[in-house]
């Protein structure tokens, strides 16, 4: 497997990766890889397989992408390494770890289901037929993206940010997603559980307090697996909480990684 494409930007000795959701690409990071950056430190941001210049697999699984999101790891770590997973990134974030665990320091994971299993029958069903439903063309995906990505942001999440994650989560291949969304629905809950339960590094979750898709009683289930986890409910947001309310979430990571030695020198300013 070829190294997925990606952007590497800043040079801080702390590398932050990361993984988007099934709706997105690395482009819509742009305004949270500058807030890194300009705090010192050094981010890799992929396009998942399937995504903006990754090529589409034959075969699509999670195990497939955790297997590429390891090689990006292991071909471009720093010295010291955080993985931030977002919705699907944050399901693949606990088997890349599983791969490259060694490397490394903590983990963040946003908004996400966790495995599909840990949803209700309605809200699977919910899912699926919001996405897809009906979606047979380019024109439709773009669309129904549209709509759907203006349902999962909060009521008052009017900004340039969520513009940006608006346009280039409309910008998904309807194929790519199919697969995606396939694969998340054929993953094992058990082999999920399992991986998430087996992280052993400081991991923090945050969660929105109106996000429909990644809800918070799901995330506080993912909080109980990983042993010694913070969880962090950014109020008032939904599904893109890091784009919708940025500088709290910067807050609340920069105080994480401030715990474990791994923010940078440079002066702080929110």
């Amino acid at each position: 497997m070829r190294i997925p494409d990606h952007s590497v930007t800043g040079d801080g000795p702390v590398t932050i990766y990361l993984f988007h959701g099934a709706y997105g690409s690395k482009e819509y990071w742009k305004f949270m890889i500058g807030r890194l950056v300009s705090r010192g430190f050094r981010v890799v941001a992929w396009d998942a397989p399937g995504y903006g210049l990754s090529p589409l697999p034959d075969t699509v699984t999670l195990q497939r992408l955790a297997d590429a999101g390891a090689i990006l790891v292991a071909k471009t770590s720093g010295e010291r390494n955080i993985l931030f997973g977002h919705s699907m990134g944050g399901q693949l974030a606990p088997r890349i770890f599983k791969r490259v665990g060694g490397l490394i320091d903590a983990i963040v994971i946003s908004s996400t289901i966790g495995w599909f299993g840990n949803t209700s029958p309605e809200d699977q069903e919910t899912f699926v037929t919001e996405r897809l439903g009906g979606v047979s063309s380019a024109a439709e995906m773009k669309s129904t993206t549209q709509q759907v990505v203006a349902l999962m942001l909060g009521p008052n999440s009017k900004s340039e940010e969520c513009d940006l994650v608006t346009k280039v989560a409309s910008s998904t291949s309807l194929i790519t997603f199919k697969a995606v969304v396939a694969a998340i629905k054929g993953a094992g809950d058990d082999e999920a559980i399992l991986a998430y339960s087996g992280i052993n590094v400081p991991t923090l979750l945050l969660a929105g307090e109106l996000d429909k898709t990644g809800k918070v009683s799901g995330m506080q289930r993912l909080s109980e697996l990983i042993k010694g986890s913070t969880l962090h409910v950014v109020d008032g947001v939904g599904h893109y909480g890091w784009a919708e309310k940025p500088e709290e979430v910067m807050a609340v990571l920069e105080r994480f990684l401030s715990r474990l030695n791994l923010c940078s020198a440079r002066p702080i300013s929110i």
